[in-house]
């Protein structure tokens, strides 16, 4: 499960990197920047529920 949390957060910075990137050259592509970002969104969600099943909350 870590190396699958690792692995998904790494994913992560990489397309804020590639939305970075393409926003600063003045793409046009709308689609696919909605595209990159629809897929970070997922990411995080996923790293979240990863995230909670490795730590749990815990009620003092």
């Amino acid at each position: 499960m870590r190396k699958r949390l690792e692995a998904l957060k790494i994913e992560h910075r990489d397309l804020d990197a590639a939305i970075d990137a393409l926003t600063s050259a003045g793409s046009t592509d709308q689609l696919q920047l909605a595209r990159l970002k629809k897929r970070k969104l997922k990411l995080k969600d996923q790293i979240a529920l990863i995230e909670d099943y490795l730590i749990p909350d815990i009620i003092a």
